[in-house]
């Protein structure tokens, strides 16, 4: 009896049907229904783990070791659940598994063709996923826009999916943007009508239209959009501009939208119950403190690219009765002038984000080592963990030119190197070490205090490691390894003692960090940054006083 709901996108890309679609889950989740999410990726890579975050963004890593969208991310912070990789369904999977098919002569010499068998292998892995959990409702997000050539066959599969499993348990939303005029301040509704005649071209009418603006529309947009959308206006919402993306859920179910799709999809009437989300939303609004973050990477002109870091430490800082400005710098500007550093002095907090490639990396071993030097609270996050390593061995074991082989494979003092095991791949794409992995925390360490356990579990994409070489020198010098994977084999956690928070890790903690929930890693950096802060209030205080 599971209820399938498709979103669509017309206009551009990146226009918010991701965070709609989490809406629609979190509506249908307050109400008591069982939901999951899954994405469609029009593109032909397998996976997205082979793009660079400026094509594509950031690289949302699951527990069972997919490189997906980051979309997925939203789903996972919004819904609060996990999901997997086979929730990702790109181009590149449909077309490997059918053209696998055909050579292994499972089509029986029939001339395979986009229509019926590329749609029936899309519609296949739709069904699994609502067959293998227990579900009211699948939401499904075509990605790109309509009209891509590239997302034909999946708007062609959902139109089938409607004729098999009948117009009640199916429901299409489409989200568009209305853009506001600068000069007359008025909101323009013809490329959303453009957008739907291209989706009706297609053989899809909307049942329900979602406004994307950067205000609530007025009535006579919303006439037009029902008009020219062949809709009644109680299915026409708007998602307009918000302080936190957290209140798009509650803002969209005050329209009306949750009542009416339980209405359309004949599900049962339930009152919702915000109560919970509502404390949530509150956190984020009412905090009354501030705390500067730098962002040291080099992904600094897309902040995409960065995402589920930038929510973990809005979902710490909220935790704390704060809310946090994040200031992405390009590491490659201390290179060029390591003057440069001194403005990191004005903010609360480092952070040393991940990245792959050599560019930029000597400005992350200078950040990394200013902010041990200045006492200002640091995180470093897998390859930043992997240049805090770097930064400690260079200026306080003094050696000299260590490095990572990833960035000078002829290093005299490899700290960093390649894992035995990914030496002679063929394939880059999936071949990282990917998903969940068990760590062994020490007892009376910083991450211990942080985590209260000795076993963890956390999401992992990398494919060099701390040189085992090395390990005793690096403690020999006062470095903390206080974290290792479950056989022992890699150092997981370093930190730093006497400092007022220095900690590395080679996991991603950012993606299993929720609203409501903040990571612990995250939570302990954006508390010792508040307390940065506040110390140096007194202290230009005292200044004044004197």
């Amino acid at each position: 009896m599971t209820k399938f709901i498709f979103v669509t996108g017309g206009v551009l890309s990146s226009v918010g049907k991701g965070i709609v679609m989490a809406s629609i889950g979190k509506m249908l989740q307050v109400r008591g229904f069982r939901v999951t999410a899954i994405k469609i990726d029009p593109y032909l890579n397998v996976d997205c783990g082979t793009m660079n975050p400026y094509q594509h963004g950031e690289i949302f890593v699951t527990e069972d070791g997919g490189e997906i969208d980051l979309d997925m991310g939203h789903y996972e912070r919004f819904l609060d659940i996990n999901l997997t990789k086979d929730q990702n369904i790109t181009t590149g999977q449909i077309y490997w598994t059918v053209i696998d098919k055909e050579r292994r002569g499972e089509y029986l010499g029939k001339c395979v063709q986009i229509v019926p068998h590329i749609t029936d292998e899309i519609k296949r892995r739709i069904y699994a996923v609502a067959e293998r959990n227990s579900l009211d409702v699948v939401l499904t997000e075509i990605g790109g826009t309509v009209g891509d050539i590239e997302g034909l066959p999946y708007l062609e599969a959902v139109r089938q999916i409607r004729v098999e499993k009948g117009y009640e348990k199916t429901l299409y939303v489409h989200v568009a943007l209305v853009p506001i005029l600068h000069v007359t301040g008025e909101e323009k509704t013809k490329p959303l009508q453009h957008s739907v005649n291209e989706l009706r071209r297609i053989g899809i009418q909307p049942d329900i239209i979602v406004a994307r603006c950067q205000r609530m529309i007025g009535s006579e947009a919303k006439a037009k959009i029902a008009l020219f959308g062949t809709i009644p206006e109680s299915a026409v919402f708007c998602s307009y501009d918000v302080e936190t993306i957290y209140q798009v859920p509650l803002i969209l179910d005050y329209q009306g939208m949750g009542e009416y799709i339980c209405q359309r999809l004949g599900l049962e009437r339930r009152k919702p119950d915000w109560s919970l989300w509502n404390g949530i939303v509150r956190s984020f609004l009412d905090a009354s403190k501030k705390v500067r973050i730098a962002m040291c990477g080099k992904y600094t002109n897309l902040a995409d690219s960065y995402i589920s870091i930038n929510e973990a430490l809005k979902h710490a800082a909220a935790a704390c009765g704060a809310k946090v400005q994040i200031d992405w710098i390009d590491s490659e500007g201390f290179e060029r002038d390591p003057s440069n550093l001194k403005k990191l002095e004005s903010y609360d907090g480092i952070i040393v984000p991940p990245g792959f490639g050599a560019r930029g990396t000597e400005g992350k071993i200078l950040a990394a080592n200013y902010a041990r030097e200045r006492g200002l609270p640091f995180l470093g996050i897998c390859f930043g963990f992997q240049m805090a390593v770097v930064a400690f061995a260079r200026y306080i074991c003094n050696l000299k030119d260590a490095n990572s082989t990833e960035n000078d494979p002829d290093t005299p003092h490899p700290i960093l190197d390649l894992m035995p095991e990914q030496r002679g791949l063929e394939y880059k794409g999936g071949s990282m070490r990917l998903g969940a992995h068990e760590i062994i925390i020490k007892p009376k360490t910083l991450a211990y205090n942080l985590y209260g356990t000795e076993k963890i579990l956390e999401r992992h994409r990398h494919r060099w490691e701390v040189n085992p070489k090395y390990w005793q020198i690096l403690e020999a010098h006062g470095m903390v390894l206080s974290g290792f994977s479950s056989d022992g084999r890699r150092v997981e956690i370093i930190e730093i003692p006497n400092h007022p928070f220095y900690l590395g890790v080679q996991f991603h903690p950012e993606f299993k960090s929720r609203p409501g929930k903040p990571e612990p890693a995250y939570k302990g950096f954006v508390e010792a940054a508040i307390r940065c802060n506040m110390g140096a209030r007194k202290k230009n205080e005292k200044e004044i006083i004197k």
